[in-house]
């Protein structure tokens, strides 16, 4: 089992910055690819970015690309979604997931999930 915890969510103005951080528990997070999703209220969990377990891999959505950069640090089992020129539409609640396999950007193919840290842009 793999335990994620997120942090760093909060309220930023529109233009700003901001950065999120997914824990994770064990001594095998080197092996699992890692996403962050986000799910704005009335809307499905939408894919954002995704990583592959040594990093050399990221994929992002159109609509974040460019402006966001996720990253890794094995070694301290953590992972991080930087996110810079927010916009309104960035708003939601962003969650970090982990497969030790999978390399997709459907949410149903992770099997471990965080439970969701706050991100709000504001005018």
């Amino acid at each position: 089992q793999v335990q994620l915890v997120e942090s760093g969510g909060g309220l930023v103005q529109a233009g700003g910055s901001l950065r999120l951080s997914c824990a994770a528990s064990g001594r095998t997070f080197s092996t699992y690819t890692v996403a962050w999703f986000r799910q704005a209220p009335g809307k499905e969990r939408e894919f954002v970015a995704k990583i592959s377990p040594s990093g050399g891999s990221v994929y992002y959505t159109d609509s974040v690309r460019g402006r966001f950069t996720i990253s890794r640090d094995n070694a301290k089992n953590t992972m991080y979604l930087q996110m810079n020129s927010l916009k309104l539409e960035d708003t939601a609640v962003y969650y970090c997931a982990a497969d030790r396999t999978s390399f997709t950007a459907a949410p149903t193919d992770y099997s471990y999930w965080g439970q969701g840290t706050q991100v709000t842009v504001s005018s």
